[in-house]
């Protein structure tokens, strides 16, 4: 158990050296519940990495979250749903600094569980009709029009939950689980923030969403 608890529990800067320059990195989050915001801060102090594209809901708020990263110019390309949030997000994308790709908040979602299921995408009906459908394969399901999503999968997945065992198993807080259980499954390499580690069976095993197979690293929230 010795070995795993070593390869599983890092410090961030150990963590953050992982993710390379070009990545593309899911975040956890919805605005900043349930945001990684350690490891956001340990890419921003300890790496240069840069040209990263940032699958997440949103990009963070002004100044704070992936809105940080944003601002130092690290952010390449956003794929998500809700961004005006964020001003400096609507500035960066008509300045040219910044492209965009924008999802429904459920095809999002779903793009996310359908890459960690293994499933290359999907039809649905959101979408259809509108901008955000043109140019998509188009077919007719039940008599009503869909349009086809690729699923998503990313390089590195940047999550949070409230609390690991020492093997990495995780369980999420309220509202905080939002789209960290699906992108921990999205990803080939899986980094976990978390408020505290425990000794294996102090989780509940009924409490537990990512089994620690899916998790390669863990580090403590600051």
């Amino acid at each position: 158990m010795s070995t795993l608890v070593e390869r599983v529990t890092v410090d961030v800067v150990e963590a953050v050296s992982r993710v390379r320059d070009g990545a593309t990195v899911m975040v956890g989050g919805f605005g900043l519940v349930g945001a990684p915001l350690t490891l956001i801060e340990g890419l921003l102090a300890h790496t240069s990495v840069g040209n990263l594209t940032i699958v997440s809901n949103n990009l963070g708020e002004p100044g704070r979250g992936l809105g940080r990263l944003l601002l130092e110019g690290r952010v390449r390309k956003a794929v998500g749903s809700y961004f005006t949030s964020n001003p400096d997000v609507v500035a960066a994308y008509q300045a040219g600094r910044l492209e965009i790709d924008l999802m429904p908040q459920g095809t999002l979602a779903e793009a996310i569980r359908a890459g960690g299921a293994g499933i290359g995408g999907f039809y649905t009906r959101t979408g259809w009709g509108t901008a955000l459908g043109e140019g998509r394969e188009e077919r007719t399901i039940r008599g009503e029009p869909h349009v086809y999503q690729e699923s998503l999968r990313a390089d590195v997945a940047l999550v949070r939950a409230r609390a690991a065992d020492e093997l990495g198993n995780l369980v999420y807080s309220k509202t905080a689980r939002n789209f960290n259980p699906d992108m921990a499954t999205a990803a080939d390499l899986v980094i976990a923030e978390v408020d505290e580690v425990v000794p294996v069976g102090a989780l509940d095993p009924e409490a537990i969403v990512t089994p620690h197979l899916f998790v390669d690293a863990v580090v403590l929230s600051r």
